[in-house]
């Protein structure tokens, strides 16, 4: 039986459930209009901010690249003039001083030998005139003895005798003495004759460096070898291989070492040079071999020899270049433009900065991974929020049947054209 009760206002008596499911179902109504609303504004702000994040990005990314492009292309210019002039002026200063000191040293040794030539000379005067002396004085006593032959025989043979040991005696030690000088004079001027020879080991570095470069210009005078400065990254020299009609074949670059031992990190620094140089050819040219090789040979792609070799190993080299630019040529008539690309594809240029742009590909990958993987975490969470929500209305939903009735009350969060419902009758 119904509870009835009174209006305060018109003394009407009514039954109490109607009044409950009235205001029931006002407040329900207001609610999930509310709810409803919220979720849709939240899922419309949260895809415009997705899309807005990522145009945002995009050209963020495109702008950074391309600044940063421009900027480390001027600044390696700038700094390779640079570098170039100083050291181009500094390697002339030093090549002048080092060349008046080798003059005044070799002078000075030129006066040495004079004045050790000079005392040789006055030693054969003076031997010539102690003989001649000693000739004059035997005349004399030759002399004296064939007026006292008969008599003095003797005593002038002892006389004789003794007189020449003493002489003898004499002209030993100053032939010593003099053997002696001359002997010290010639070790002085090897020593200087050495130490003009040996110089420092940058000089004979740079030496060997100038030498190679002369070298290559002499023996392919149609290629062009230019040298690199010191302290600008890359190799000593590079020679670039160019075919009877002048055209470039490819590129040969070259690493001059003159030490007593061999460095292994010289081949990659080597390497990094030629792929940054955009050479074919990398060969080292050093006094001190690997422990694993004693003459020419080949090493982790980059060619090793002696500077007794370097003549014949550039020829071989620059042979098989050339020969690689006829076969490339030969294949012209498929149209020059599709040679160029088709060059430009498997060329080692190519290769390097496709390698760039993967890295770069690979790195934006894993930041928009990282970014995926934190809206998931926040869509998850957001998930989560949704099934706690959708678990109150159940609740609200079975007391208000259990109160009013399932026919009574409409508790769909969503219209059918939103998405399907998330509580169901």
């Amino acid at each position: 039986m119904a509870t009835m009760i009174k209006c305060p206002n018109c003394s009407s008596d009514f039954p109490l459930e109607d009044a409950l499911n009235d205001e029931l179902k006002e407040n329900i109504e207001r609610e999930k209009q509310a709810l409803r609303k919220q979720m849709l504004d939240y899922k419309k702000v949260k895809e415009e901010e997705l899309s807005q994040k990522d145009e945002q990005f995009r050209r963020q990314m495109q702008q950074q690249e391309t600044q940063l492009r421009e900027q480390m292309e001027a600044a390696l210019r700038q700094q390779n003039e640079q570098v170039e002039a100083a050291m181009r002026k500094k390697l002339t200063a030093d090549f002048e001083h080092q060349m008046q000191v080798l003059h005044q040293n070799a002078a000075d040794n030129e006066e040495k030998l004079k004045e050790a030539r000079k005392k040789e000379i006055a030693f054969l005067q003076m031997e010539k005139a102690l003989k001649e002396k000693e000739a004059e004085m035997e005349l004399t006593l030759q002399r004296q003895l064939m007026t006292e032959r008969e008599k003095l025989k003797e005593q002038a043979a002892r006389e004789q005798a003794d007189r020449m040991q003493v002489k003898e005696q004499e002209f030993q030690l100053r032939t010593k003495e003099l053997e002696k000088q001359i002997e010290d004079q010639k070790k002085l001027v090897d020593e200087m004759k050495r130490k003009a020879e040996q110089g420092s080991m940058q000089m004979q570095g740079e030496v060997q460096e100038l030498l190679l470069e002369e070298m290559l210009q002499a023996t392919f005078p149609f290629d062009l070898v230019s040298e690199v400065g010191k302290g600008v990254r890359g190799a000593d020299c590079i020679q670039t291989v160019r075919n009877r009609y002048g055209a470039e074949a490819g590129k040969i670059i070259y690493e001059s070492k003159r030490t007593k031992d061999f460095a292994n990190d010289w081949i990659e620094k080597l390497k990094a040079d030629m792929r940054q140089l955009g050479a074919d050819i990398a060969v080292i040219v050093t006094q001190a071999f690997p422990k694993d090789m004693d003459r020419f040979g080949e090493k982790d792609g980059v060619y090793i020899c002696s500077f007794a070799e370097v003549r014949s190993v550039a020829l071989l080299l620059r042979n098989g270049l050339l020969k690689v630019a006829d076969v490339r040529i030969s294949g012209e008539n498929k149209g020059d433009k599709m040679v160029m690309l088709y060059d430009y594809l498997t060329g080692h240029e190519f290769g390097e900065q496709w390698k760039a742009i993967r890295e770069g590909f690979m790195s934006m990958k894993l930041s928009i991974q990282k970014e995926r993987d934190a809206m998931e975490r926040l869509w998850k969470a957001r998930e989560k929020q949704l099934e706690k929500v959708l678990l109150n209305a159940a609740h609200i939903r079975g007391s208000v049947e259990g109160i009013a009735g399932a026919d009574s009350v409409n508790l769909n969060l969503l219209d059918e054209g939103d998405g399907g419902d998330l509580l169901m009758e």
